[in-house]
């Protein structure tokens, strides 16, 4: 397969408000943490966040206080974003347990995959950068490449409206990896004001024809030091697909990055999240469609 990174050279998403959503204000989780930053104090988490992942170190702790919702969460992204020294080439979507969720009733949150860290699987393995001392863990992705840009003006989408939206559908892991070790324990906010807690996408091959299969046959399972750790597939994923598709699509344009022909989405891990540490090795297995052989190594 061609490298999707050379079939298309981005050009940069232009930076928007996270607050300019149209959404009620956003509490959030339980309330017991923190207030939306400040600029300055934005600037800090998103600054500390950034140096500690050029770098390659842990984070003993978060680097202030916790955004009290996601419009500062994603206010918090936006800076690093902004900071980082690459090229923004597609999103990763996470699913928000229904007891985490805030005001703005968001389902699921987006974190950016960047140009270096996308890797293409090749037969062989791939290497993948996992912050030791952090957080490290992989997961099997179905992972969409828009054929088109979205129309701009369109703020919300369907499951529906985002399948006439046409895309090709690969196999692909995500590195979920974050210098911060609680991150996942410590929700959504916390994972948001880190990229997502994404350090990476490996794809794979096309599954072509995605919109005529039933769901039911994309089944995958993941293995850690070949142990089984997990199995499952599209149906995996809360309202599958194209509720995943239809998220971003919508949670993008309220942000004001509408989403552009190219651009990748990881639609949410498929058989579950799988700790992994340096040196270890994992395997996925789309049945049918391949395989994808990684080996995690020190970020940095």
């Amino acid at each position: 397969m061609t490298p999707v990174y050379h079939i298309h050279l981005l050009q940069t998403l232009s930076m928007g408000s996270a607050t300019n959503t149209g959404r009620p204000f956003l509490s959030n989780e339980h309330g017991t943490h923190g207030q939306t930053p400040p600029p300055d104090d934005a600037a800090a988490i998103a600054h500390a966040f950034t140096t500690a992942r050029r770098a390659g170190q842990a984070l003993p702790a978060f680097p202030g206080d916790i955004p009290a919702d996601l419009v500062g969460a994603y206010q918090v992204q936006d800076l690093a974003i902004a900071a980082w020294d690459d090229q923004v080439v597609g999103w990763k979507v996470g699913y928000i347990a229904a007891e985490r969720r805030d005001g703005s009733g968001d389902e699921r949150l987006l974190g950016p995959v960047f140009s270096r860290q996308l890797k293409n699987a090749t037969g062989g393995t791939t290497d993948i950068p996992v912050f030791v001392g952090g957080f490290a863990a992989v997961e099997a992705e179905y992972v969409l490449e828009l054929l088109e840009d979205a129309p701009p003006a369109q703020l919300h989408w369907s499951p529906e409206q985002a399948e006439a939206l046409p895309a090709r559908l690969y196999i692909g892991v995500e590195v979920a990896s974050s210098p911060l070790a609680t991150i996942n324990e410590l929700g959504p906010r916390v994972v948001v004001s880190d990229f997502g807690n994404n350090n990476g996408l490996v794809l794979g091959p096309e599954i072509v024809d995605w919109t005529t299969r039933d769901e039911t046959a994309l089944r995958a399972e993941t293995l850690i030091e070949g142990e089984v750790v997990g199995t499952g597939g599209a149906t995996r994923l809360p309202g599958g697909l194209r509720a995943a598709y239809a998220f971003a699509l919508s949670r993008s344009a309220l942000r004001g990055r509408p989403l552009r022909k190219g651009d990748l989405i990881a639609t949410g891990n498929a058989t579950g999240i799988h700790d992994i540490t340096a040196g270890q090795t994992a395997l996925v297995r789309f049945a049918g469609f391949g395989d994808i052989a990684c080996r995690a190594v020190p970020a940095g």
